[in-house]
C-alpha cells in the first residue's frame, strides 16, 4: 500500500536538489529500492561516492563510520521474519524466499532524554527514493538486457513490487518511531513527508 504523502512547501536546494528548509546538508542519507535513482541523486550532491551498508538489526547502527561521509548512498540489512541474519532486499535468500520484515528486531535511536545528551533522532535525515514500482520494472527490464548490474539476474515484476513494498515500510516504520524521513516518488522529484494521522 503506497505512503500517504504531501510535498513539503517550505524548501531550499542544496547543489540543485530540493530539501525541507531545516534539513542540514551533511546530514543526508539516501536510500530505497534497487535502481530507484540514489546513485543519480548523491553524484548530483556531490556525495561520498562509495555505497554503504548498513544492518538495522545491529546495536548503534547509527554510530557506524559508514556514515562519517555524507550525503551518502545507503543499503540497509533487513531483520525479517524467520531469517536469523538480516539480508538486502537483493539477497539471493531472500529474493528465493522473500519474508515480512521483523519490525521489532530494528534498532531505533535512543530519544533525547536530557540536555547534553546528543539527539541522534535528529542528526540524520533518510531520504527515501520511492519511485511507482511499475516504472522501476520498467527501467530494470531494459536494463537486465545489458547485464551491467548482477541485481536485475532475478528480476520479475512481482519482485520489484516486493521490493519497493519492504522500503515504503521502512520509510513509514522510521517516521513512527521519530526518526526525520523524507520521501519521493519520482527520479529528481521534490521532496514529500508523510502523513500518518496515527503519529503526526
Amino acid at each position: 500500500m503506497p505512503l500517504n504523502t504531501v510535498e513539503v512547501e517550505e524548501i531550499d536546494w542544496h547543489k540543485g536538489v530540493a530539501y525541507p528548509r531545516d534539513v542540514p546538508f551533511r546530514g543526508i542519507i539516501i536510500t530505497g529500492p534497487p535502481s530507484s535513482g540514489k546513485s543519480s541523486l548523491v553524484q548530483k550532491l556531490g556525495g561520498w561516492p562509495e555505497e554503504g551498508y548498513l544492518d538495522l538489526a545491529q546495536d548503534h547502527w547509527w554510530r557506524s563510520r559508514i556514515l562519517t561521509f555524507r550525503p551518502r548512498e545507503v543499503h540497509f540489512g533487513i531483520p525479517f521474519r524467520g531469517i536469523r541474519e538480516s539480508l538486502s532486499v537483493f539477497d539471493p535468500a531472500w529474493l528465493a524466499k522473500p519474508a515480512l520484515v521483523d519490525f521489532r528486531r530494528i534498532q531505533i535511536p535512543p530519544r533525547k532524554s536530557f540536555f547534553l545528551q546528543f539527539n541522534w533522532r535528529e542528526r540524520f535525515i533518510f531520504d527515501f527514493q520511492l519511485p511507482p514500482a511499475e516504472q522501476l520494472y520498467s527501467i530494470r527490464k531494459q536494463r537486465a538486457a545489458t547485464e551491467s548490474h548482477p541485481v536485475d539476474r532475478a528480476l520479475s515484476k512481482e519482485v520489484v513490487e516486493r521490493q519497493s513494498t519492504v522500503y515504503e515500510e521502512l520509510a513509514s516504520h522510521f517516521h513512527r518511531s521519530g526518526m526525520r524521513v523524507i520521501v519521493r516518488t519520482e527520479f529528481a522529484g521534490k521532496p514529500r513527508i508523510i502523513v500518518d494521522p496515527d503519529v503526526d
